[in-house]
């Protein structure tokens, strides 16, 4: 389904969305489906349902690559990027001038409010990964795999260790996955089989994204260690490798860019706890975390490139992957990969609440009782994460003092 249209609605609606959007990704798809499907009727279930698939199969901010790849269908590559620019500049806006104001203000980065929102930041991933895990390691060889690959991280604090991880937990899935009944194949394939509606580009195009996808994985950090390149060159590098080797969501960014931005000097772990649970408060994709990262470096500049850097990834691998996604499902190696993949993400995320925002945050038995009745709220009450953020501030300030 191709309807060309300008580009203006495309960025409009993406914008309301940008702005009304709490929840996370999960919920985002909810707000997208209401919005592009039933209001807007832009595209059927079907499509919606097969857009969606894709975007949680590939790395990257899976909502805002559905709202790309809506933005392409009614626009075309203008389409693309006002989709994209709608949906994620008024988060990134706010957590730019959170930056600013953290950095700026006087006192602001004591105060009371800001360790309550550490210890919230702390709260919602140790619910993120009890969600995950139950869904993505329910048994015995995932949570190993899981387990396993948050003692690697942690014991090996290097970059290539996370990326390593996932290979090797990919690769652990493919063998385990491999002993499915015929019975399953049979019924994954008749599902696979199933025609998708869905081809926004040309496989010529979508090759040449998926090789610029590939080129700059592999040629930016080459030529960030050949020669002393500018520091904002280093922060491009730095948020688009992140960007690309995100699987499972806007929570699973956050360890991958504390491995670059804490070591680096481009925030303390204090500033990064802080900024991460402002995050959770905002509506939108939870990858606007690098428009707060990168203004705690180099100001509106940095937010600007690490802002571009982190999504660019997830950007090419949509529009680029969806001619070849007829083909791609039906591989059953993908889903059995997958398999093991994802329980290796849940552990990334384990070991980033144990270091930095466990070790960060939770200090006393005061910082720790403040943090399990927040875990409460949010797990057992139900309480949305801005919600959630919005009682931790106030706890701070009144439990610590302004």
């Amino acid at each position: 389904m191709k309807t060309r249209s300008g580009w203006w609605p495309s960025f409009w609606t993406a914008l309301k969305l940008g702005l009304l959007s709490f929840g996370g990704p999960t919920a985002h798809i909810g707000y997208f489906r209401e919005e592009y499907v039933k209001k807007k009727k832009w595209l059927d279930e079907e499509s919606f349902a097969d857009l969606v698939a894709l975007c949680q199969l590939l790395p990257g901010p899976a909502s805002s690559q559905v709202g790309i790849a809506i933005g392409w269908l009614r626009a075309g590559w203008l389409g693309s990027i006002a989709a994209w620019l709608g949906f994620t500049l008024p988060s990134a806006a706010i957590m730019a001038a959170f930056a600013y104001a953290y950095r700026s203000v006087p006192g602001l980065a004591s105060a009371g409010w800001m360790q309550g929102l550490e210890l919230a930041a702390t709260a919602i991933v140790a619910s993120a990964v009890l969600g995950m895990a139950r869904t993505l390691a329910p048994d015995r060889p995932r949570a190993t795999l899981l387990v396993a690959t948050a003692a690697a991280v942690l014991l090996l604090p290097y970059a290539w260790v996370q990326a390593a991880a996932i290979v090797a937990a990919g690769a652990v899935g493919w063998a385990l996955q491999r002993r499915s009944t015929a019975a399953e194949h049979a019924q994954a394939n008749e599902s696979a089989a199933t025609p998708s509606p869905i081809a926004p580009t040309g496989r010529k195009t979508g090759a040449a994204l998926l090789v610029g996808f590939g080129a700059l994985l592999i040629g930016l950090p080459l030529a960030r260690e050949a020669g002393a390149l500018s520091p904002l060159f280093s922060l491009f590098e730095s948020f688009y490798r992140a960007g690309a080797l995100v699987f499972g969501g806007g929570h699973v960014v956050m360890p991958l860019l504390e491995r670059e931005v804490v070591p680096n000097g481009w925030a303390t772990p204090d500033a990064f706890a802080a900024g991460y649970a402002a995050t959770q408060a905002m509506p939108g994709p939870l990858f606007t975390f690098a428009s707060y990262l990168g203004a705690s470096a180099y100001g509106w500049l940095g937010a600007a490139i690490a802002t571009a850097a982190v999504f660019l990834p997830g950007y090419l691998l949509v529009l680029g992957a969806l001619p070849f996604w007829q083909s791609l499902r039906r591989t059953k190696a993908v889903a059995q990969a997958a398999y093991g993949i994802n329980a290796a993400v849940v552990g990334l995320l384990l070991a980033a609440l144990f270091d930095p925002l466990f070790l960060g945050a939770v200090r006393t038995p005061v910082d720790f009782a403040v943090a399990s009745s927040l875990f409460v709220f949010i797990v057992f009450w139900k309480l949305p994460p801005w919600a959630l953020v919005a009682i931790a501030a106030a706890t701070g300030a009144a439990v610590y003092g302004w």
